[in-house]
Parts: structure tokens; C-alpha cells; sequence
């Protein structure tokens, strides 16, 4: 059996311990099936998972933060990119040092804005985008290349790119990504293999 199969036979054998825990089986699963095509290991995508949950639990455990903000945090590789808006210089600094002060994190991308917080329809925008410069992925002609390996993150119209690739499969993402409509800018935020 291979280690992916491995590992996903694991976490599909112990979901059954977790009786009343839904999301976290389910959450798990998804897990277990990302990590068969990812190039990061099993562990590191956990700990990139345990580490965009530590960020967003220290947002709402300050209070200022978390009534003055609208932030979001994903890790790709143990690079931290944070995305979204806060009222004040302050604050923005305070959620990048919180982020920093993360552990097991390598990097913190801060793409943070000073300003008003994005809109319902922004968010439904953003995440319009997102689909499509997935779907439009699956269109990368790269033999060995496979979609699922790239986060795709969109903040008002912005869309990050997070993923271990090779040059010329950057290269094709960007491409990709970058004639998707209402795509304003792409940001590349890859680790090169």
C-alpha cells in the first residue's frame, strides 16, 4: 500500500472514533484525499491546517481585532498569507505579529488593507473568481501537472496562487489565472521544487 493510502485508510479508520464530530470526519476525509495528490507530506498538510486555525483563534481572542477586522489566513508550506481588511495601522500590525508569532511558520505574506471591510457581494465576487481560475486550471496541457496541488485565494478581485511547482508549471498557472475575468492582478506566492 502506498503512503497516501496509508494515511487515508488511517483517518478513515479512527473517524469512527470521533462519534458526534461531523465536520471533523468529514474534515479529516478531505484531508486524507488532498494529501494523496499534494507534494507537501501528510504532516505538513495538518500542520498547515492547525496553523490557520491557531491564527484565526488568536483574531477573535483579541478583542479589537476581532470586532475591528475582516481578516482571513491560509498556509501553504508554512508560509502564512493573510488576506483582508482592518480599520488601523495598528491593528494590521498587531494581526502580522500575532501571525508571526505562530508557530511553525516559516513566512508571513502580509496582503493586508487598511479600510473598510469587503462586502457581501465582494465576498460572492471573490468567490466566483476562485471557481473559475480553478476550473480554469484544469486546463494547464502540462503532463504531470495536476490542479488540485494550487491554492487559490481571491481578495477584491486579487487572486493568490500558493503551491510547490515547478518554474514552467508556474509559468502556465499564472497564465491561466491571469485571463480569467474580473481578475485584476495575480499574485504568485509559490515555493519552486
Amino acid at each position: 500500500m502506498t503512503r497516501p493510502a496509508s494515511i487515508l485508510l488511517i483517518l478513515l479508520l479512527t473517524a469512527g472514533l470521533l462519534q458526534g464530530c461531523g465536520a471533523l470526519v468529514v474534515g479529516g476525509a478531505a484531508t486524507g484525499i488532498a494529501v494523496i495528490h499534494d507534494r507537501r507530506s501528510a504532516q505538513t498538510v495538518l500542520e498547515d491546517k492547525e496553523i490557520q486555525l491557531r491564527t484565526l483563534s488568536a483574531v477573535e481572542d483579541d478583542p479589537a481585532l476581532a470586532a475591528r477586522s475582516r481578516v482571513a489566513a491560509v498556509s501553504y508550506n508554512h508560509v502564512l498569507l493573510l488576506t483582508g481588511q482592518v480599520e488601523t495601522p495598528e491593528l494590521k500590525r498587531r494581526y502580522v505579529e500575532l501571525a508571526r508569532n505562530i508557530p511553525k511558520v516559516k513566512r508571513v505574506v502580509d496582503e493586508v488593507e487598511v479600510g473598510t471591510p469587503t462586502t457581501l457581494t465582494e465576498e460572492s465576487r471573490d468567490a466566483y473568481i476562485t471557481s473559475k481560475v480553478k476550473l480554469a486550471l484544469f486546463d494547464v496541457d502540462l503532463p504531470t501537472f495536476d490542479p488540485s496541488r494550487i491554492k487559490v485565494v481571491t481578495e477584491r478581485g486579487v487572486v493568490y496562487l500558493l503551491g510547490l511547482v515547478t518554474p514552467e508549471e508556474a509559468a502556465a498557472v499564472v497564465e491561466k489565472a491571469r485571463y480569467v475575468g474580473g481578475v485584476k492582478r495575480v499574485v504568485k506566492i509559490f515555493e519552486y521544487i
